[in-house]
């Protein structure tokens, strides 16, 4: 994909990693599952016995990374940041929408999403404004006082502010000085993402004696606001699992955002909200954050797409592993959603420098890595899901992709590395909200966890970098080999993780499954790379009703997110035209759109919101 000549900032260097580094090894976690009346036992105990903390981190085997073979004399790196810049031959300006991404899908797609596209399509129509779209949303979003099965997915919201927005939308679309495809369409904000007049509660249980949840935000995170400054109407702030510390969306404080396909099932976090509002069909677009999987896990297991961007392509954040990227409901919104959010920010000098992400050339060839020892970890129903796409990606139909065995270095001890070095920055970020007792404001879970992550060493920190290095090193070995290289898995290695009766009052804790569940997904946060999940399938569940979306996730080179967001357009047409039944669509998504109709033919798009927006749930109806 990249030409020889290709100019990065912080490189790693292309080097094959050690022999001794390529040995996969299995082994079986014994992290403790707690949850009800246990959990609480457990938590309450280990504030009053803080030695025991350390026992976690011992137990969990944050330790044994440092003692990793073949680190002798490799350098350390604590940033990922490596940022493909500019040539003559990048394009300065912003890349046009290509009709495949403005043109809206076919009405008779029986799992047909609304999409950005329809969204301007419906206000160029005249059939309803975006005053219309966002008087019938806030019934549905609103935790107060609605009983909105849908408010769950969402923690906050300003009235007065979507409204003024949602009007000044609407006037500039009657004047015919509407600003683009963004203007008037709805989306919503992870709650641990800056927007300004809120506070990122992130999750917690709000106290507001403290002196954190008294600090409103005073700027809009940059991804955020250049959607508002394009016109989107900006709903609320989104539900999520508890300052982000599992895969889950678990939170007993705001609620388990529901998984629209089968409601036994969590939606996946931390970014809950998000994966549940947009299978929902609430919103086309969101905006979440990812250290671990939160922007792929949820929209594996809720059946929509997900991008995890080159490490501060969209902004630069105080963190390792984390960055903030788009959700959506189809991969054309995907794609339009990240265009404007990986513009470039002139107050940011370290995001400013990326290099325009362009479109792969039709000839490009098209190759993909797979680890088969590390996919063999999979359960036997994703792998189906992953076998079948692979046979089809490799036909004539599916694009003639090329296949190649690869192997990655350190995959046991760099994933224990991941994870302690997610708990470690959690730690330092409870220090920073609430100095003299981090643990209060969190719930029995976290006070675990992020406890445990307080007790990392400089020494095991560094060595985690270490392991950094060698593996960054050898994905540009990788990538250097076999232009173009996209490293395919499945996006968790099990389809949903089922609720167990009573996680809703406690919360849950269980490490060996968080682990799991993150086994794929943690490579492109330690190493920088972006990444791309995508619905490919459906299978039975365990639990409950309804079937199971499968997630498959791409990972390419440092800057190729465009590569991937081709990747993903040519697997929605896979999904909804060639896989058995087509793509499906949750019993109870809402059509937002024929209720905004419905406003708009009743005189109702001045109003302020009430009501409850009956109809909301259109089924499978196109």
């Amino acid at each position: 994909m990249s030409p020889p000549t290709r100019r990065f900032a912080n490189h790693p260097g292309a080097k094959e990693a050690p022999a001794v580094a390529l040995e996969y090894r299995l082994e079986e976690d014994k992290n403790p599952s707690l949850r009800g009346l246990p959990l609480v036992a457990a938590s309450l105990l280990i504030q009053h016995l803080p030695f025991m903390h350390k026992l976690l981190w011992t137990n969990a085997k944050f330790g044994q990374p440092k003692d990793a073979p073949g680190l002798d004399g490799v350098p350390w790196r604590i940033h990922p940041n490596v940022i493909p810049l500019p040539d003559a031959t990048t394009p300065t300006d912003p890349i046009p929408l290509a009709t495949s991404l403005s043109t809206p899908q076919p009405a008779t797609l029986p799992g047909r999403f609304h999409s950005i596209v329809d969204y301007h399509a419906l206000y160029a129509s005249g059939l309803a404004t975006p005053l219309d779209v966002a008087t019938a949303l806030l019934p549905l979003i609103q935790r107060s006082p609605s009983e909105s099965k849908y408010a769950v997915a969402w923690t906050q919201s300003n009235p007065e502010a979507v409204l003024a927005a949602a009007r000044a939308s609407t006037q500039r679309w009657k004047e015919g000085k509407q600003l683009g495809v963004m203007d008037g369409v709805p989306f919503g904000v992870k709650d641990d993402v800056a927007v300004e007049g809120f506070v990122s509660t992130m999750g917690m249980r709000v106290d507001e004696k403290g002196e954190y949840f008294r600090k409103k935000c005073g700027e809009t995170a940059w991804p955020a606001r250049v959607l508002e400054e394009a016109g989107g109407v900006m709903m609320g702030k989104m539900n999520q699992h508890e300052v982000g510390m599992d895969t889950t969306g678990c939170n007993p404080t705001t609620g388990i955002s529901t998984n629209w396909y089968n409601k036994s099932y969590f939606p996946g976090g931390s970014s809950a909200g998000a994966g549940s509002a947009l299978s929902g069909g609430i919103v086309p677009i969101a905006v979440g954050t990812d250290a671990g999987g939160s922007v792929r896990i949820p929209p594996a297991f809720c059946g929509v797409y997900g991008l995890k961007p080159t490490h501060n392509r969209t902004m630069t954040m105080n963190s390792s592993v984390c960055v903030i990227g788009p959700m959506a409901a189809t991969a054309a919104d995907l794609t339009i959603a990240y265009r404007f959010m990986a513009q470039p920010n002139p107050a940011d000098p370290g995001q400013n420098l990326f290099a325009v992400s362009t479109p792969p050339e039709p000839s490009a060839k098209k190759t993909l890595g797979l680890c088969r020892e590390w996919l063999a970890t999979a359960d036997l129903d994703v792998r189906a899901v992953l076998d079948q796409t692979l046979a089809h990606l490799t036909s004539p139909a599916g694009g003639n992709y090329s296949v190649v065995d690869i192997h990655l270095p350190y995959l046991r001890e760099a994933q224990i590395a991941h994870s302690a070095t997610c708990l470690t920055e959690s730690a330092t970020d409870a220090y920073g909200r609430s100095p003299q007792n981090p643990l209060a404001p969190l719930n029995y879970p976290n006070r675990l966890l992020v406890g445990t992550g307080a007790q990392t060493p400089a020494l095991d920190y560094l060595k985690y970098g270490q392991l950094r290095h060698v593996i960054m090193q050898h994905l540009a070995f990788l990538f250097q080999q076999h232009p173009g290289l996209l490293v395919l898995t499945p996006t968790s290695p099990s389809a949903g993780w089922p609720i167990t009766p009573g996680d809703e009052r406690y919360g849950c804790l269980d490490g060996n499954r968080s682990m799991r569940n993150m086994t794929f997904a943690w490579l492109a946060n330690i190493a920088g790379c972006p990444a791309v999940s995508f619905p490919a399938g459906y299978v039975e569940p365990k639990q409950g009703e309804g079937m199971l979306p499968v997630g498959l996730m791409a990972m390419g080179e440092w800057g190729e997110e465009e590569q991937l967001l081709a990747f993903a357009g040519e697997r929605e047409r896979y999904l909804n035209e060639v896989y058995p039944g087509g793509r499906r669509r949750p019993e109870e998504w809402a059509d937002v759109i024929s209720l905004a109709k419905e406003k708009a033919g009743a005189g109702e798009g001045a109003g302020e919101g009430e009501g409850e927006g009956e109809g909301a749930a259109k089924g499978n109806e196109s």
